[in-house]
């Protein structure tokens, strides 16, 4: 049984650990040698909040419109921001997808997960590490692809999001002027959906 100095010790550890990383798991305890049972009890108190199965943020954490994000990527730390929901977080499309689009290894373990809602696209070798980019949301390291890969893969997979989707994520590109001409081509190429891409390409010069 714990000792109420033990106990408090590892309350304010956990909470250092969940301010720290943005969205906390279970998981993330055990490297710590903290009871995963700590948990529920400082939801209990109202000093962690249960966002989703086995997700957990502070009370007042400041949680953004991408939080989401933050919280697939916690559940896929190998997954990439993709399609809708990477033209969603550049601000390329209107559409508010209700699941979270992550691209995955062509060969990837598939994961179980139950939240967030999570629809992943295999990628080959080739282009699922092409145009990555970092960025941090509320403390989570998310991956997502940049706005030319992301408006070349629509095309590549137009039949699942549909070719109004990529064309209207090619023109935003180019009137937000987000990214160059060149950029569209070299990732155009690399997904080779310069065929596809080039009459649109032309049409929105």
């Amino acid at each position: 049984m714990d000792t109420e100095g033990q106990g408090t010790d590892r309350t304010q550890r956990i909470l250092e650990i969940v301010e720290q990383e943005g969205v906390l798991r279970p998981r993330d305890l055990d490297a710590h040698g903290i009871p995963r049972i700590y948990l529920s009890r400082l939801c209990e108190r109202g000093l962690l909040q249960r966002t989703g199965r086995g997700l957990y943020v502070l009370p007042n954490a400041d949680v953004s419109e991408h939080h989401t994000l933050a919280e697939a990527c916690k559940r896929v730390p190998h997954g990439v921001i993709c399609l809708l929901s990477a033209l969603r977080f550049h601000g390329l499309t209107t559409q508010s997808p209700h699941e979270v689009w992550l691209a995955i290894g062509s060969k990837a373990w598939r994961p179980q997960v139950d939240y967030p809602p999570l629809r992943f696209v295999r990628f080959s070798a080739r282009t699922l590490e092409a145009g990555v980019e970092e960025h941090s949301i509320e403390g989570v390291l998310i991956r997502v692809y940049n706005p030319a890969k992301t408006v070349a893969d629509c095309f590549k997979y137009r039949n699942k999001i549909g070719v109004d989707v990529a064309l209207e994520a090619l023109r935003d590109c180019r009137r937000q002027r987000i990214c160059t001409n060149d950029e569209l081509w070299h990732y155009a190429k690399l997904c080779r959906v310069a065929n596809v891409m080039r009459p649109y390409m032309e049409a929105t010069a």
